[in-house]
């Protein structure tokens, strides 16, 4: 199993299919799978129930993914904040941590309404602050760090497979 982690708008859901699709493997964004699993949007739930109430269903989630799925694993982007999703990401699959700057995200991000973290009257601001938390929890459940910066969908999926490869965790084509 693969799984990528990082800050919402990395990419995580677009790599992800693009990989699974390169590598003929079946992908899951958990988040997909939570909002089914309530019947209504992440954000909805966020609005309704709170952050923590959220947190718990996607612990449960994550838990039963990485025991019973075999493909590609697109995560949310606060999945590493909770120790027990960290440790069975890194535990039970290679974790690929798409890293991009707040600015990068701000740019990709600043149009978007689905989002709950970031409708806050300063988004870039709040991307900064959650990159500062984050980061160091993304660096310590990752096997493999990616930068996003500018290369393509196509491009960055190229370089997972490599590194992939050159880890011995794929068949080198």
């Amino acid at each position: 199993m693969i799984s990528l982690i990082g800050l919402p708008g990395s990419g995580k859901s677009t790599v992800g299919r693009q990989l699974a699709r390169r590598l003929q493997l079946p992908f899951v964004d958990s988040d997909q799978v939570i909002e089914r699993q309530l019947g209504c949007s992440i954000r909805e739930y966020f609005e309704r129930e709170g952050e923590a109430r959220f947190r718990d269903v996607e612990e449960v989630v994550l838990d039963e993914l990485t025991q019973n799925f075999e493909g590609v694993l697109s995560t949310g982007g606060g999945a590493v904040l909770r120790p027990n999703n960290r440790a069975h990401l890194h535990q039970r699959s290679q974790v690929i941590y798409l890293n991009s700057s707040p600015d990068e995200l701000y740019r990709r991000l600043r149009h978007e309404v689905n989002r709950p973290l970031l409708q806050v009257a300063d988004p870039l601001s709040r991307l900064r602050d959650l990159h500062a938390v984050r980061d160091p929890l993304y660096r310590e459940t990752a096997h493999f760090i990616m930068e996003t910066g500018r290369p393509s969908v196509a491009t960055l999926v190229g370089m997972i497979i490599t590194q992939l490869e050159l880890a011995g965790l794929l068949p080198l084509n």
